[in-house]
């Protein structure tokens, strides 16, 4: 509920004209002040205006106004600087060390404004809390929002390239090496792949490109997934452990053992075939960050260089085990494909165009992900079921990104879905009493 109080403060919602304090003084908010979300008074550096004084100093907020005692605010001196406490219930009169009354005014919300923000924090892991009026908000405030969403997610991606490639050295082929290995991982096993690439250099590899099993044996080896001996082996992975236990003596090369995420997982998913492909770029050459720099933005020729098949062993097993198959259909399908220009090709362009200061490139990044069609997920389908519309992988990515940092961390109140549902109920909610707090002032936008 405080939480609700200062939002509402904070961007001088509930306008009424004749505010006044419990004590019947007027009472004029001319700035609210800078939330603090830190310890100490909620709000820094108000201006209000209490009947013919002007006065400059903090804001305090609670529910109920003998909060203050039970929070310990009295025998605290970073308050003796509240100029005015904002209360829910007037069931105390709060004063200073020195005995002096601190102003106090009431803050009435209507009973729309609370359920909806209660609704807000239940929140769901599966539903929408707000789905039923998602629908009501104007176009140009969702396309707005999804844009700064969707433009914050390259930036991070594109941030922790960038940072994979100032760890190296400025290599920004080993920042696309340890990238692609991540994406490999499609969410279940990213971190079980980054800590393989990381564990070996590409250069390592690249030594030995011409040879297919030397480059697989150190992919598999420092993933920890050769197996122990067995009888009825097939000779390739015998000569997989015999090659990776020479190669691992030649470089120092210490498995991390990585944790890989196996249970309850289809076996086209599980990451040996995925190795393989890893395996099978670097046995090509792996140039991955010339070759998209060279693609010029067409999403048809980066997925070129992103659908790769592995041959031999891995075009008829899943795993190390026996196999009858005689053919797998390739590793990667279309939208696989998709996904890895969503998490490599454009965090990767991007992040080198910024280091360049070459604003032209990092448009072109972001072009890209526009030409792509919206992905295909659980997250997707339930904004567009409630009606926000999803038209290429930059809506997607932004509908990704509104999920897992607002609607699953229950940050509501911040989303600006979410602020503009609270103001409208907030609006609609029927006049509080002349003797309640109102900041004036116009409504901030959402």
């Amino acid at each position: 509920m405080e939480k609700l109080m200062q939002f509402v403060w904070q961007h001088r919602l509930g306008l009424i004209k004749d505010a006044a304090t419990t004590r019947g003084l007027p009472l004029r908010v001319l700035d609210p002040g800078r939330l603090n979300t830190d310890a100490g008074p909620d709000f820094f550096n108000a201006a209000l205006k209490i009947g013919d004084q002007t006065w400059h100093g903090n804001v305090e907020m609670h529910v109920r106004a003998s909060d203050w005692h039970r929070h310990g605010h009295d025998s605290d001196r970073a308050y003796d600087s509240v100029v005015l406490h904002v209360v829910a219930v007037d069931d105390a009169e709060i004063r200073r060390p020195d005995g002096s009354a601190i102003p106090q005014a009431v803050m009435e919300i209507g009973s729309g404004a609370r359920e909806r923000y209660e609704a807000f924090g239940k929140g769901s892991d599966t539903g929408l809390p707000c789905a039923e009026g998602l629908r009501s908000i104007p176009s140009i405030y969702v396309s707005d929002w999804l844009t700064a969403l969707a433009v914050e997610r390259v930036f991070a991606k594109s941030e922790r390239a960038a940072a994979i490639a100032e760890a190296t050295g400025g290599n920004w082929e080993e920042a696309a090496y340890i990238t692609f290995a991540r994406a490999l991982g499609f969410g279940l096993n990213s971190e079980p792949f980054e800590l393989t690439a990381r564990s070996l250099p590409l250069n390592i590899l690249l030594k030995h490109r011409d040879n297919p099993l030397s480059v697989e044996a150190m992919v598999f080896g420092q993933a920890g997934l050769i197996p122990d001996p067995a009888i009825d082996e097939d000779p390739y992975v015998e000569a997989l452990r015999q090659e990776y236990k020479f190669m691992a003596a030649k470089f120092s090369l210490r498995s991390p053992r990585p944790q890989w995420k196996m249970a309850r997982t289809r076996p086209q998913n599980l990451p040996y075939r995925r190795l393989a492909l890893l395996a099978k770029k670097v046995a090509d050459g792996f140039g991955l960050m010339g070759d998209l720099a060279a693609a010029g933005g067409s999403a048809e020729r980066v997925r070129d260089l992103l659908s790769v098949t592995p041959e031999g062993f891995w075009a008829t097993h899943y795993t190390f085990a026996p196999s009858r198959v005689k053919a797998f259909p390739g590793v990667l399908g279309k939208s696989a494909v998709d996904s890895l220009i969503i998490n490599v090709a454009v965090p990767l362009l991007h992040a080198r165009a910024a280091s360049r200061g070459d604003d032209s490139a990092m448009e072109r990044a972001l072009d890209l992900l526009c030409s792509l069609p919206p992905e295909e997920n659980s997250v997707v389908r339930l904004f567009t079921e409630a009606g926000i519309p999803c038209r290429d992988a930059f809506a997607s990515q932004a509908l990704v990104e509104l999920r897992r940092e607002f609607c699953e961390k229950k940050k509501c109140i911040y989303c600006r879905f979410g602020r503009r549902l609270l103001s409208k109920s907030i609006a609609e909610a029927p006049a509080p009493s002349a003797s309640t707090v109102s900041p004036l002032g116009p409504a901030l936008p959402f």
